[in-house]
């Protein structure tokens, strides 16, 4: 056993312990998006950017609800206001102010949002997004690029880096055309086939920047090209938006596409989603169109407990300059990486955009910190080869990263906490080398 896996499984005892009854009950032993080897950390309580788990070790929180929690964890105005909401009404089966109000606070931000329709999930977002370009268009193709990530749907798995055909229907694969993030392609998919309904893209690259964007006019030639050939132009902003700046990747790079999906932080951490965008797309909702609309349920959909969260985070959002000192304290992270790989002669680099921050190891790159220009398939190596060791390795150091690859800054975290996690990180690297795993 390596000391850094021992050291962990010590530290981590009573996780291990509830992980192996879990298993029993539950697929994965409980909500993982990957698998963690040797097991997961459980963590029972989180406040601003601190977690803490069951043994009582106490982490630095990089997860931040998957992204969603750019104000950290139980942020009391939002609580407050969750409150408020749980003990008047937690569903009322029907429509509610809040609901307006919700749709009208992402309108102001974001720029593509003429009509806005709310979801259960990020994954329920991009899946009505491709419906209702399907439905505006009469066309039946979506096309995505390689390593976009766009939920678990069956539209959106192929090309995403998962187990991409298990349990879906090969006929049901065709669907959706998988190309590399290039434009020439792009503009030779869209030259030769008039079957494509839309096109949906991580605006800034593959699996939140993990695979970043490498042409700075990317977006924008995409934006061309959809409207030259009419196909619909989705911006899957689960990840991004209201993250990038508060008005989302599209305000950020002036990009205005016709769709916009949402999640995460539009709930303000709690369950939910939305679709917004043109409204002559969008209005293949209505009522008014009978048998011909786009249909679309949700039990939950809106619910006031979220629409509540929803409202008071995209309220702070507005407010006050959240997403200017997440970024900033962002680039203090960054620099702080790169500083502790010079120190200990680790060939490597931090990069990201915005508050998004990645890691790679056992790389070299010319990159400025902000658009990697590294050829995807080295990044993915660095990831196979390195995340799982990194993560474990980190919360030895008490902080928890995004899956072993990178680091969702917040609101809240402060110059002494990136500070902390910049050591932290040194100290990871020593461990890692002596265990072997980098020179």
């Amino acid at each position: 056993m390596s000391n850094i896996v021992e050291t962990y499984t010590n530290k981590f005892a009573k996780s291990n312990e509830l992980y192996q009854k879990v298993r029993q009950v539950i697929p994965t032993g409980g909500h993982l998006s990957r698998d963690v080897k040797p097991f997961p950390v459980a963590v029972e309580e989180a406040t601003g950017v601190i977690k803490k788990d069951l043994d009582g070790n106490q982490l630095i929180d990089y997860m931040t609800g998957y992204g969603a929690l750019i104000l950290g964890n139980s942020h009391p105005e939002v609580i407050e206001e969750v409150k408020k909401r749980l003990v008047t009404g937690t569903h009322m089966g029907t429509i509610h102010p809040l609901e307006l109000e919700w749709a009208e606070m992402v309108k102001k931000l974001i720029p593509s949002a003429e009509r806005v329709r709310f979801t259960g999930t990020g994954t329920e977002s991009t899946l009505l997004a491709m419906r209702l370009a399907r439905a505006y268009t009469g066309k039946h193709k979506i096309v995505k690029f390689r390593e976009h990530f766009h939920g678990w749907h069956d539209y959106a798995s192929p090309g995403a880096g998962i187990t991409e055909q298990t349990g879906i229907p090969a006929e049901t694969m065709t669907g959706t055309l998988v190309i590399e993030p290039n434009i020439d392609e792009l503009s030779g998919v869209l030259e030769s086939r008039d079957d494509i309904a839309a096109v949906i893209l991580e605006p800034t690259g593959g699996h939140w920047g993990q695979y970043p964007i490498q042409n700075p006019y990317f977006l924008s030639n995409v934006r061309e090209l959809t409207k030259k050939h009419n196909v619909v132009m989705i911006m899957d902003e689960v990840i991004c938006g209201f993250r990038i700046s508060k008005g989302g990747a599209q305000a950020k790079f002036s990009v205005t596409p016709d769709l916009t999906t949402m999640a995460k932080i539009v709930a303000g951490g709690m369950p939910g989603g939305a679709v917004a965008g043109k409204a002559e797309v969008m209005d293949q909702l209505s009522f008014e169109l009978g048998s011909n609309r786009v249909d679309h349920h949700g039990t939950f959909n809106a619910n006031p407990a979220t629409a509540a969260a929803g409202i008071a985070t995209l309220k702070i959002l507005d407010r006050d300059p959240i997403n200017s000192h997440a970024d900033a304290m962002s680039i203090r992270l960054k620099a702080g990486l790169n500083e502790q790989l010079s120190k200990y002669e680790v060939k490597g680099h931090a990069h990201g955009v915005a508050s998004i921050v990645h890691i790679l190891l056992d790389v070299e790159c010319s990159c400025d910190g902000y658009m990697c220009t590294l050829d995807h398939s080295e990044i993915a190596r660095s990831c196979k080869t390195y995340s799982g060791a990194v993560k474990m390795a980190m919360l030895n150091e008490g902080v928890d990263m995004m899956g072993g690859i990178g680091f969702m800054v917040s609101g809240v975290h402060d110059e002494n906490t990136i500070d902390s996690t910049s050591e932290a990180f040194g100290n990871a690297l020593k461990a890692l080398r002596a265990d072997g795993i980098i020179r």
